[in-house]
């Protein structure tokens, strides 16, 4: 098992009348930080459209300085060193400004034995089209002045190390989580797509759908997913849309699942659709 530097120890939120643990879990997740997703943008292959190509002697992006470049390839180090720069660039740049900045470890693997490379005087590293600069991902990197061009993908694993919840001691599924089984440390965020949990609120008082190792990190879908109310419970119906807020009162025609549509009959006989957010609460958008 790899070791973990423990952080400050975990205390349970203060106690409140709403604690929202729909809302925490949202705000302690890495997805919200990291915009998962991003708009669809690698998956439209965004990213290069936006210009995300980058030459071995181009400035450093300023969340870099930060960053732990650790090429292992066999390519020249100006070319390796490039390919490295950008896929920590991008990774910084879909943290986005939201959030300290975590830390950034870039590891470019070798190319195909097999490739035969020719001489080249100006190479570019380019993100490929509906790739995901986040864990194990492909960087491109293309000859753009030589007598013969040439075109390549390289293997590349960007991981972000920053402070989250671990698993103090084995812990069976079921577990209801307390205080005294989570601890601090660095966690990789970016390992995998189900986002690492930040804050002891957005877990504590939950239960474990799975169980962990020791040291291992705690995210969302290890968690099961919290139900809000019961089939025929009344429910607070928030419906908001551009500059104004309305709520009222209906019942509930199913079981209210944490970040799941929940269809509710309003007080005057409509049946509406929203997402169960919080105890006895449904939101939507009008």
């Amino acid at each position: 098992m790899q070791s973990v530097r423990k952080l400050p120890a975990i205390r349970p939120p203060p106690p409140c009348r709403h604690p929202g643990p729909a809302r925490a879990g949202r705000a302690g997740a890495l997805g919200p930080a990291l915009r998962w997703l991003a708009a669809g943008l690698w998956a439209a292959g965004g990213w290069a459209a936006l210009g995300w190509a980058a030459g071995p002697v181009q400035a450093e992006p300023r969340a870099l300085a930060a960053a732990s470049i650790t090429p292992e390839s066999s390519l020249p180090e100006p070319w390796a060193a490039a390919v490295a720069q950008l896929a920590s660039a991008a990774a910084a740049t879909l943290w986005g400004d939201s959030a300290e900045p975590p830390r950034i470890e870039v590891q470019v693997g070798r190319p195909d034995a097999r490739l035969r490379l020719a001489p080249c005087q100006q190479t570019q590293a380019y993100l490929p089209a509906a790739s995901r600069p986040l864990g194990a991902t492909r960087i491109g990197l293309r000859c753009t002045q030589g007598r013969s061009l040439w075109n390549i993908s390289l293997p590349v694993t960007v991981k972000l190390w920053a402070p989250g919840l671990v698993a103090s001691t084995a812990l069976p599924a079921g577990t209801v989580l307390a205080a005294q089984h989570l601890v601090r440390a660095e966690v990789d965020l970016a390992e995998r797509a189900d986002p690492a949990l930040l804050q002891a609120g957005a877990a504590l008082g939950r239960s474990l759908a799975r169980s962990l190792a020791a040291g291992q990190a705690l995210r969302r879908d290890d968690l099961k997913t919290q139900q809000w109310f019961n089939t025929g419970d009344t429910v607070r119906i928030l419906a908001t849309g551009p500059g104004y807020a309305i709520s009222g009162e209906g019942q509930a025609m199913g079981p209210g699942l944490d970040g799941q549509p929940a269809r509710v009959r309003t007080e005057g006989g409509r049946v509406i659709s929203g997402i169960a957010t919080g105890e006895r609460r449904v939101e939507l958008t009008l």
